[in-house]
């Protein structure tokens, strides 16, 4: 059998050939497919199956990987976009988008440049969402214009194969004279806040200060009610006792017991004196010379201590003139030959 320069026979050199063609066919049939990746296999140009992450075999020579797809959860920038509101302010607005492969296949075979696809839909459908809006609300409600945007991206996009996840309006910024007025706004509507607070708050302080002073008249009214009815009821009593004391003094003269008018008179008269006497512009008590009445009633209210002690007197004994002058005096009555 013929050797070549190398020892090898035809035989050899065919086995090694084979040897080689079967290690590249091996290495062309087996497709190792990452994590995260989807990969489509297409028979002469058309789509036939897609690969899933792990060990995969296909047909060398007859089929190939198409698309290497992520169909990992991405995130796509949204440039600045200039919009005109519904109340003709000129705002800039950027954003976020993320989405997601679902549909490997269609991804890949349904729309051309996906993601410039993606981002031209969410830029335009956020100029539209947000110009349908006035400045203030564009301003206050960015979850709103977030949700609307997803909303109407994601119903596009679902041929694609692919899902919209989420779309955040990162700045929206209106022009710098804007925001000063803005400001000047916050600013007056502010002080108008402030200026209501304190006009409720010193409206609450009158009308608890009328309740208040209500509340005291009342009080003051129902206590003076209660007085002259206290008064009235003492008057009441007193007049009550007053006419209990006159008609026993009244039965006891008409049961012929003179010493009881005696006493009466002389309680009467002796308070007047006391009046009299305690009064705060009077100085100096005048006594008329003629006090026979006010004697004669001491002379009533002796003669009812005797009758009441007996045991305490000494018959036929009378007091001292001295002392009798004395007592005279003592009331401001002249003694006899003291008399003009």
């Amino acid at each position: 059998m013929p050797t070549d320069a190398f020892g090898l026979s035809g035989i050899g050199i065919v086995i090694i050939v084979l040897a080689v063609v079967a290690a590249f066919t091996l290495f062309a049939a087996i497709k190792i497919v990452p994590q995260g990746y989807h990969w489509t296999v297409e028979n002469f140009g058309r789509y036939t199956r897609t690969l899933t992450p792990g060990l995969n075999l296909i047909v060398p020579f007859v089929e190939r990987v198409g698309k290497k797809m992520n169909v990992m959860e991405q995130v796509l920038d949204v440039p600045t976009q200039e919009v005109i509101t519904r109340d003709n302010a000129s705002v800039a607005a950027d954003g976020v988008a993320f989405y997601q492969i679902l549909d490997a296949s269609a991804a890949a075979y349904e729309v051309s440049g996906l993601e410039n696809a993606i981002l031209n839909l969410v830029m335009t459908n956020l100029r539209s969402v947000m110009g349908s809006m006035d400045l203030d609300d564009l301003l206050s409600n960015r979850d709103a214009i977030s949700e609307r945007i997803l909303r109407v991206v994601d119903q596009a996009a679902h041929s694609w194969g692919i899902k919209i996840t989420r779309i955040e309006i990162k700045d929206i910024n209106p022009p710098a004279n804007l925001v000063e007025s803005m400001g000047r706004q916050m600013m007056a509507e502010r002080e108008k806040r402030a200026e209501i607070l304190e006009a409720e708050g010193a409206r609450a302080a009158k009308i608890l200060r009328a309740e208040g002073e209500k509340q005291s008249q009342i009080l003051e009214a129902e206590g003076k009610r209660e007085a002259a009815y206290r008064e009235a009821e003492a008057r009441e009593r007193l007049a009550e006792a007053e006419a209990n004391a006159t008609r026993m003094v009244s039965e006891a003269i008409a049961a012929g017991d003179v010493q009881a008018i005696n006493y009466f008179v002389a309680q009467k008269y002796t308070e007047a004196l006391a009046k009299i006497a305690s009064a705060p512009n009077q100085r100096v008590v005048l006594m008329p010379l003629e006090a026979s009445s006010l004697i004669g009633a001491i002379g009533g209210i002796a003669e009812i201590a005797r009758a009441s002690f007996p045991e305490a007197q000494v018959p036929g004994t009378t007091a001292p003139p001295s002392s009798q002058s004395a007592r005279r005096r003592s009331v401001g009555v002249p003694a006899a030959g003291e008399r003009g």
